[in-house]
């Protein structure tokens, strides 16, 4: 878990990490995403759903023992974030 955070940590500077639940899923069903994180307390909803669209892509899924709000001060923006994604290199 620790790796994850500072993975997030360290993409925070860069534009991989992709930020939101629809940003999310957006990328995912085009199959551009590499890792997917989420929140502790990220609706179950919303979760199947992106759950079954990294699915389809072969995207690693990641829950994270923190919550949203959380999740949002680690990434340092004023509001909760449920759900995080990283976007694949193109090569």
């Amino acid at each position: 878990m620790e790796d994850d955070l500072a993975s997030i940590k360290k993409l925070l500077k860069t534009k991989k990490l992709i930020i939101g639940t629809r940003r999310t899923i957006k990328k995912l069903k085009a199959g551009k995403l590499e890792k997917v994180f989420f929140a502790k307390n990220c609706a179950d909803d919303t979760k199947s759903d992106a759950e079954y669209y990294a699915s389809l892509s072969n995207t690693p899924v990641v829950n994270l023992e923190q919550e949203s709000d959380e999740l949002g001060a680690i990434c340092k923006k004023p509001f909760q974030i449920c759900m995080l994604s990283i976007e694949k290199t193109e090569k």
